[in-house]
């Protein structure tokens, strides 16, 4: 089936299943648009069906495959113009900040207030999730993109160590090169390479000069030596993927790293959540450290909840889902799973492995320190 059919047919179901919703009045019933389909992260959101399911609400499932979102984004839209909206519909940042320009959004404001969002989600998140004073979103996670996954037992095989500069990096996809092991795992879609060029550009002009590039969009910094510099490192690091990297989903990439057919994935720490799928330990099976050169800094994206302005009959179930996804026993369970970090920042890192730890630790800093960056894919 082509392309087009598919997707026309995705947002066919999409539309239906927004017809019965609505019809269905006096059911308590979340429905849920996203594109959460790979192992990791449909066992993530388990986790909110599950506590969902104990408050007495059922669950409605419109996922649309896709790891950048835009098939989901597309459904939407459709929906959107209908006037059939979920109940909420994983988006990012800007796409928030988009629907409740259009005054389609509802409002969460109470429930914010009674929980304290103010005081435990980080300013940043609350940039994209608060609109004209008004919570619109509730903020699942925190993603941070600057990150290298290694698979330990190739990384051991050919005797590497942690790459500290760019240089470094490089070096060690050339000793996976001789050994005749895939260096760079990679799909060819514009979202990953966009993700891997985060971490090049602030690896090559340092925190100061992303975030006049990249948050402040300033035209000089743009172009700049040290922009072009970036592209040329992005050059040369995309030399490292194998002939058949075009198209592929960034889960098979990640699970290239896994199986060791590839040395090292570029990726976003949502691939941690394909690492605990496959039930691999960190410093055991694979190894998590920070893209050289960005240590001390991280480059985030943050999944949210966008909700809609849902008739008053269904307001009860945005809020019981608004409140699932802010509690610390969410946040804790959900990210666990999800390879992810909290999105308020009053959750111990009892139950989070090694690079989860790390990544807890790493948000804070960068948060009290100023270097929380908002991704170029944001």
């Amino acid at each position: 089936m082509n392309r087009f059919l598919t997707t026309t047919a995705v947002i066919a179901l999409a539309l239906a299943g927004a017809s019965v919703s609505a019809h269905a009045a006096d059911v308590k019933e979340v429905q849920m648009l996203h594109w959460w389909t790979s192992g990791g992260e449909a066992a993530a959101l388990n986790v909110l069906k599950e506590d969902l399911s104990k408050e007495g609400f059922a669950w409605k499932d419109v996922p649309v495959a896709g790891g950048g979102g835009d098939a989901a984004m597309t459904a939407l839209k459709a929906m959107v113009a209908a006037g059939t909206y979920p109940t909420a519909s994983q988006m990012l940042g800007y796409t928030v900040l988009d629907y409740a320009e259009a005054g389609v959004m509802g409002d969460l404001t109470e429930t914010a207030k009674k929980e304290g969002w103010d005081k435990s989600v980080p300013a940043a998140l609350q940039k994209f999730s608060v609109y004209d004073g008004k919570w619109v979103a509730a903020p699942v996670n925190v993603h941070s993109v600057n990150w290298l996954w290694i698979n330990k037992a190739v990384m051991d095989k050919i005797g590497g160590t942690q790459p500290k500069t760019f240089d470094d990096l490089i070096a060690l996809l050339d000793k996976a090169k001789a050994a005749g092991v895939i260096p760079l795992a990679l799909g060819g879609q514009n979202w990953q390479e966009a993700t891997m060029f985060d971490s090049i550009v602030l690896s090559t002009g340092g925190p100061e000069f992303y975030k006049k590039a990249f948050n402040d969009l300033d035209e000089e910094s743009l172009k700049s030596d040290t922009m072009k510099k970036s592209f040329d490192n992005l050059a040369t690091i995309i030399k490292y993927v194998d002939p058949n990297f075009s198209g592929r989903d960034w889960n098979l990439a990640t699970a290239m790293v896994i199986k060791g057919d590839a040395l090292v994935q570029v990726m976003g720490d949502w691939a941690k959540g394909e690492f605990v799928a496959a039930k691999k330990t960190p410093d055991t099976d694979f190894l998590c450290y920070r893209f050289p050169g960005t240590d001390g800094s991280v480059v985030y994206n943050s999944d949210m909840f966008g909700m809609f302005n849902v008739p008053d009959d269904r307001k009860a179930a945005q809020a019981a889902l608004a409140t699932a996804t802010l509690s610390k026993s969410f946040q804790s369970a959900f990210n666990v799973v999800k390879g992810s970090v909290p999105a308020r920042t009053d959750v111990p890192d009892t139950d989070f492995d090694a690079c989860g730890k790390k990544g807890i630790a790493d948000l804070k800093a960068a948060n009290e320190g100023g270097t929380l960056f908002g991704s170029l894919a944001q």
